[in-house]
């Protein structure tokens, strides 16, 4: 047919050949891994199933966040601000990072140049600087990635609040379908209630160790409808349209300054290709001039000059809305 020929033996050859491959699946799939896939949705199921009791685990997740037994801050202040909403978890993982940067960059400073000064420098920058752009890349990260869960989150309250359910069974329900890092934030916020606190108070800890924008307009919607009452299902249906909208906003002005975020990486990137190229090219091309009294200052210049070209471009391709 159509002047091709088939030959019967490789086409039983390569059914049973696709027939071994869905047994095999079907296989791997009865037998994985023998935990249930529930225990792996977030870290706070996950402790969970390794045993001690949800006490236990809420206390060993706010003491990887930085927070006492208690659930209250062991110290204050910006920087515990930014490791509490980044999510890093503190322990000696990451006081072992921080403690290797400087020593790295020190050493490798002082190998490759000989110079104390310089290598004290190194290590002052990757001692502060580094650190401090890691926890707001990592926080901004982890705020982005709970906005985007949010709306699924609240559509599983409204449904759970319509079903007949309270809000703490419908903010646990939340805690057990749900990933990372809202799927622990509201798995926590259960375990507080559990315990004693009150569903605003537990709330507004979750926001404080959050510090995600929408996740204001939730907490709030809550709070007023405690105190007032009100349909809270229509209310918070409502707001997950807002929030989904919002999200859309900010995905489309993320398309729209996409232009000007990859102009202001490429300006910055090409005065240091070309000197980098150049001082591999031709070595002596600025080595006459090193000693000069005033090439600190012209260098100085051109590097704030730099800075303020970004500053302008951040300020074009960046707004709030």
């Amino acid at each position: 047919m159509l002047g091709l020929d088939f030959d019967p033996l490789y086409v039983v050859l390569g059914f049973a050949a696709l027939a071994a491959v869905l047994v095999a699946e079907a296989v791997y799939l009865l037998v994985y891994d023998k935990k249930d896939y529930r225990s792996r949705v977030n870290r706070r199921l996950a402790l969970g199933r390794e045993g001690g009791g949800p006490e236990r685990v809420l206390v060993q997740l706010r003491r990887e966040r930085g927070l006492g037994a208690d659930g209250r801050a062991a110290w204050s202040g910006m920087l515990h601000r930014m490791v509490l909403q980044s999510g890093v978890r503190v322990g000696p993982p990451l006081v072992a990072t921080l403690a290797a940067l400087p020593l790295a960059a020190g050493l490798g400073a002082s190998v490759f140049y000989g110079d104390l000064a310089l290598a004290l420098a190194a290590a002052l920058l990757a001692g502060t600087a580094l650190p401090l752009l890691g926890l707001l890349f990592l926080r901004k990260r982890r705020q982005n990635k709970f906005a985007e869960q949010l709306p699924q989150a609240i559509d599983v309250v409204v449904r759970s609040l319509r079903a007949g359910y309270p809000v703490p069974i419908a903010v646990s329900m939340v805690a057990r379908e749900m990933p990372d890092p809202l799927g622990s934030e509201f798995g926590m916020i259960a375990d507080e209630i559990t315990y004693g606190a009150d569903l605003e108070g537990a709330m507004r800890s979750m926001l404080a160790r959050v510090g995600q924008e929408d996740l204001a307009l939730f907490v709030t919607s809550v709070a007023i409808q405690s105190t007032t009452g009100g349909n809270l299902g229509q209310i918070l249906e409502n707001l997950a349209k807002v929030i989904r909208e919002r999200f859309k906003m900010r995905r489309k002005v993320k398309g729209l300054s996409a232009e000007g975020k990859v102009a202001a990486m490429i300006l910055n990137a090409m005065p240091v290709f070309v000197f980098t190229s150049i001082n591999v090219i031709s070595p002596d091309f600025y080595g006459d001039v090193w000693g000069q009294p005033s090439a600190p200052y012209v260098l100085g210049g051109s590097v704030g000059w730099m800075m303020l070209g970004n500053a302008i471009m951040w300020r074009m391709i960046n707004f709030k809305f």
